[in-house]
C-alpha cells in the first residue's frame, strides 16, 4: 500500500473517531434533555392544556426551555458529527441517549428501571462498540453540487416522495384520530421526517465544512434549499416529539423512536450516500449485528419499564362527570347479602352488583 493511501486511510479513521466522540457527547446531552423536557411538560400540563392535546403552555415553562437548550447542545454536537462520519456510524450511537434517559427517569420521574434493564444497557453499549469498530470510512463530497446530484438520484427521490406522503398521511389523517392512543403515530412522524432531516443536515454540515476550508458554498442555491428543508423538518420533529413525550411514557417513546429513526436514517443514507458501497460482506454483517444488538438491548430495556400511569383526557373527564341519577350498590351485613336498587323497578329483586369503583351506572 502506498504512503498516500495509508495517510488517506488514517485521515478517514481520524474523521470517524471525531464523529463517534461527538455522537457520544450528543447522546448524553439529548438523554438529559428528554428528562428535563418531560418534567417541564408535566409542570405545564398541571396548570393548563397538555401538549398531547394541542396545548402550548410549555412554551412559558422555564424548565422546558432548559431541556430545549440541552437538546440544542446535543443536536449541535450531532450536527458536527455528521460532518466527519457517515450516518451509518452516527445514527446508531443515539442509543446511548436511551441509557441516559432510562437511568435519569428512574431517579427523577419515578419511571422504574428494573434490574434486567441493566442488561439492556450493556447490550446497547456492546452493540455501539461493534458499530464504531466496523463503520465504513466515508469519503465526503467535494461540493454542494455533488451532494445535490446524490439527492436527485431517482432512487432517493422515490424514497423522499414516499417519506413525504407517509408523513402527510400520519399528520393530517391518523394523528387527529389515533394520536392519543397509538404511540406509533407521533413517533412515526418524528422518525420518517427525521430521516430526511439527517440527510439535509449532513448536506448543510458538509457545506459549512467546505466553506471553512476556503471553498465557499454559500453561493449555491442548493445550500439554502438544504437549510430550508432542515429547518422545516426540525420544527415538525419538535412538535410531534413533544406530543409523544407528553402523551406516553418516556420509556416507550425513547426506544421506539430510536429503532424507527435509526433504521430509516440508515436506509436513507445507504440510498443517498451509498455508505456501504465497496464494503465487504463481513463488514456489512458486523455493522448489522451491532445494530441488532443495540436494538435487542433497547427491547430488553423497554420490556422492563412500567407503563405510564397517566390518565387520558377522555377517561379523566368521565371520572369527573356528575353522578347519574340511578345508582345501584351492594350491601353485605351480618344477616347476609342484601341487594338494593333505586328508582328502577324494572330490574329483578335478586339483582346484585359488587361495587369496586367510585360509582357506576
Amino acid at each position: 500500500m502506498s504512503p498516500a493511501a495509508t495517510d488517506a486511510g488514517g485521515d478517514l479513521f481520524a474523521a470517524n473517531l471525531k464523529g463517534a466522540l461527538l455522537a457520544v457527547a450528543s447522546s448524553a446531552f439529548v438523554g438529559v434533555s428528554f428528562i428535563v423536557k418531560k418534567k417541564g411538560l408535566r409542570r405545564a400540563g398541571a396548570v393548563g392544556s397538555r401538549a398531547g392535546v394541542g396545548g402550548y403552555g410549555y412554551l412559558w415553562e422555564p424548565l422546558w426551555w432548559v431541556g430545549m437548550v440541552t437538546m440544542l447542545v446535543g443536536e449541535t454536537a450531532n450536527f458536527v458529527a455528521y460532518m466527519f462520519a457517515p450516518a451509518v456510524l452516527v445514527a446508531p450511537l443515539g442509543a446511548l441517549s436511551i441509557i441516559v434517559s432510562a437511568v435519569l427517569a428512574h431517579f427523577m420521574l419515578n419511571e422504574k428501571l428494573q434490574r434486567v434493564g441493566v442488561l439492556g444497557c450493556i447490550l446497547c453499549i456492546v452493540g455501539s462498540t461493534v458499530i464504531i469498530l466496523h463503520a465504513p470510512e466515508e469519503r465526503p463530497p467535494d461540493s454542494v453540487e455533488q451532494i445535490w446530484r446524490l439527492a436527485t438520484q431517482p432512487t432517493f427521490l422515490c424514497y423522499a416522495a414516499l417519506a413525504v406522503a407517509v408523513s402527510l398521511l400520519l399528520m393530517l389523517y391518523c394523528a387527529p384520530r389515533y394520536g392519543q392512543t397509538n404511540i406509533m403515530i407521533y413517533v412515526g412522524i418524528c422518525s420518517v421526517v427525521g430521516s430526511l432531516t439527517v440527510m439535509s443536515i449532513k448536506a448543510v454540515g458538509i457545506a459549512i465544512k467546505l466553506t471553512i476550508q476556503g471553498e465557499n458554498q454559500a453561493g449555491y442555491f442548493q445550500t439554502w434549499l438544504f437549510v430550508t428543508v432542515s429547518a422545516i423538518c426540525l420544527v415538525i420533529q419538535l412538535v410531534y416529539l413533544n406530543k409523544a413525550l407528553d402523551t406516553f411514557n418516556t420509556a416507550l417513546v425513547s426506544p421506539i423512536y430510536y429503532a424507527m429513526f435509526t433504521t430509516l436514517t440508515i436506509l436513507a443514507s445507504a440510498i443517498m450516500f451509498k455508505d456501504w458501497s465497496g464494503q465487504s460482506a463481513s463488514i456489512i454483517a458486523s455493522e448489522t449485528c451491532g445494530f441488532l444488538t443495540v436494538l435487542a438491548g433497547i427491547i430488553v430495556l423497554h420490556s422492563t419499564k412500567e407503563p405510564d400511569q397517566n390518565l387520558s383526557p377522555d377517561l379523566y373527564a368521565s371520572l369527573t362527570a356528575p353522578l347519574p341519577p340511578k345508582i345501584y350498590w351492594h350491601i353485605q351485613g351480618n344477616g347476609g347479602d342484601v341487594g338494593k336498587q333505586k328508582e328502577d323497578d324494572s330490574l329483578p329483586c335478586d339483582f346484585i352488583t359488587v361495587v369496586r369503583q367510585d360509582y357506576f351506572v
